[in-house]
């Protein structure tokens, strides 16, 4: 799905969200701190889908990364040598 797509379904969802609320107003009442906080919370999902579909808008297409093709060659043998072990220190020294 696209930016685009996504943004249509959850503006859907959020209207189908909307109308539930408004069910509920009508069978409870608005006046409770309940009901105006569930309202409230709505609206403001509501502004954050517009200024996210605003920002998307304006966004520039994301470049997808460039693959880098892995050998299956089996690694030179002398890039293991000499080093540490990660995470266990130096072969001639003691952990303090």
């Amino acid at each position: 799905m696209s930016v685009h797509d996504d943004l249509t379904s959850v503006q859907r969802c959020l209207d189908d969200l909307s109308r539930s609320v408004g069910r509920l107003e009508q069978q409870l009442g608005r006046s409770g701190l309940e009901m105006r906080r569930v309202r409230a919370d709505a609206d403001h999902l509501r502004e954050s889908v517009a200024l996210l579909r605003e920002a998307a808008s304006t966004r520039a297409p994301v470049k997808r990364p460039e693959l880098v093709t892995i050998s299956d060659d089996p690694y030179d043998i002398n890039l293991w040598t000499d080093t540490d072990d990660e995470g266990l220190g130096a072969r001639d020294r003691r952990a303090p």
